[in-house]
């Protein structure tokens, strides 16, 4: 046996052994190559097994008569970019007189099998542009996050896509969100990952967690007030209440209005405000909402109407005064009680994780992105942290967020606790904390591989 021989053999074997081991570093070394030969070379032929190709024009066809020439082939979109990233490709379409981008979405699947590749999803940038985005590998079975990210204020990486892109958390595009999940869907990694996204960002964090604060409570060093039973809840939600009335009696002091002020210098939220008199923002995580909507007694009902106006009104009113509203449950139905259902319209953003039926899926989309209740509904039970996240606009992502456990969340926040702020008005729920100690777990940012 020869040496090329043997050298071919072992590259063959340690390609193999990539692809099974880690599909990341095959697709760098090999797959990205024999990806971007395979949709060049078959891109023509798939386009028109595919019905995305469009028939000469008229004035074509009489050149082709006049010049007694062969009547010309149909023509597929024209490549206008061909990028290879690190999940996969890039390929950027500028579609023909006739063609729509609904053409290319239905034909996602049919392209998937065509070009060899794990997955394919497709969105309109302009009027006749398209992009493609084609993953060679699983993304979400190792969830990967990228080393460089967005760094906008309020802006935190949670999770990975399925076409490889990172999913933010939004808070000043989409102000209050809802995440539902069964027990045992990851809904906790999600909201962990959250608020170790937020600790190193200028804001506070307020908590509300009704199961003995058994989720929020090691993470207590970077919050500004946690609530850990219903009634203590209704204080801090009405002071919470009160301290967005106040922010909103600075914004008016503030709004400068007068003849001589131009129309982008006046003040209409926190944002507008010069950056030494803004107010830190606010984040209200609210980690099992039925057990703020339960009664059982009419005291309890009475406690239950009063927190239930409150979140209402920061939600309707909280924005401009930079509180933002991030609710977790099991299910958001009006089962629980009237306000419910007026609470949940306020909530733009929407997650769901693994669900046990499908009303608690039309919970989170019926009402914005009926296509995503049935991708709710097929996520399988063995893959925890897989979730469908969609918002007002209708559209919607296949989503995960890297395993991060309690300890590593706690690490996070010890590590930024000095940028806690102290808030007046949330200073009676500000909870006490034994001095932190110096040994630290590593942390780690990658989610476990799945069967």
């Amino acid at each position: 046996m020869t040496w090329p021989t043997v050298l071919l053999l072992v590259v063959v074997a340690a390609a193999g052994l990539l692809r099974w081991w880690r599909p990341a570093w095959y697709w760098m070394t090999f797959g990205v190559t024999f990806a971007v030969v395979r949709v060049l070379v078959r891109y023509v032929s798939v386009m028109e097994a595919c019905g995305l190709t469009v028939p000469p024009s008229r004035w074509r066809l009489m050149l082709a008569r006049m010049t007694n020439r062969p009547a010309p082939e149909s023509r597929a979109p024209r490549i206008l970019r061909l990028r290879p990233t690190h999940t996969g490709l890039v390929l950027r379409l500028k579609l023909r007189p006739g063609q729509d981008a609904f053409d290319v979405a239905a034909a996602s699947d049919r392209l998937r099998h065509s070009f060899g590749m794990y997955g394919v999803t497709s969105r309109e940038l302009r009027s006749g542009v398209v992009e493609i985005r084609m993953t060679g590998y699983d993304v979400l079975k190792r969830v990967q996050m990228p080393a460089k990210t967005d760094t906008r204020p309020m802006c935190v990486p949670v999770a990975l896509r399925e076409d490889g892109s990172v999913h933010y958390r939004d808070y000043r595009a989409v102000p209050h969100g809802l995440t539902l999940g069964a027990t045992e869907s990851g809904k906790s990694v999600y909201q962990r990952n959250l608020v170790a996204g937020l600790a190193p960002h200028h804001v506070a964090l307020v908590g509300i967690d009704c199961k003995q604060g058994v989720e929020l409570f090691p993470l207590a060093r970077r919050f500004s007030a946690l609530a850990d039973n219903p009634d203590t809840a209704l204080e801090l939600l009405e002071a919470l209440v009160s301290h967005m009335q106040d922010v909103y009696q600075l914004i008016r002091a503030e709004q400068r209005i007068s003849v001589a002020v131009p129309d982008a210098e006046i003040a209409a939220d926190i944002w507008d405000l010069p950056e030494d008199l803004r107010p830190v923002p606010v984040v209200v995580l609210v980690d099992e909402v039925a057990e703020l909507a339960l009664f059982a007694s009419k005291e309890e009902e009475k406690r239950r109407d009063r927190i239930i106006t409150a979140l209402v009104r920061l939600a309707q009113l909280g924005r401009a005064a930079g509180v933002y509203l991030e609710i977790c449950g099991q299910r958001f139905g009006s089962e629980l009680g009237k306000g419910i259902t007026m609470l949940r319209a306020q909530l733009t953003g929407r997650t769901a994780h693994r669900v046990n039926d499908e009303t608690s899926a039309n919970m989170a989309f019926g009402d914005i992105a009926p296509d995503a209740v049935l991708a709710a509904i097929q996520i399988p039970a063995e893959t925890r942290g897989i979730a469908i996240a969609g918002d007002s606009t209708g559209g919607w992502h296949r989503i995960r967020a890297p395993h991060t456990t309690l300890r590593q969340a706690v690490n996070v926040c010890n590590k930024h606790a000095d940028r806690t702020p102290e808030l007046p008005a949330l200073a009676p729920f500000r909870p006490a904390v034994a001095p932190l100690h110096s040994a630290r777990v590593p942390l780690s940012k990658t989610a476990p591989a799945t069967a």
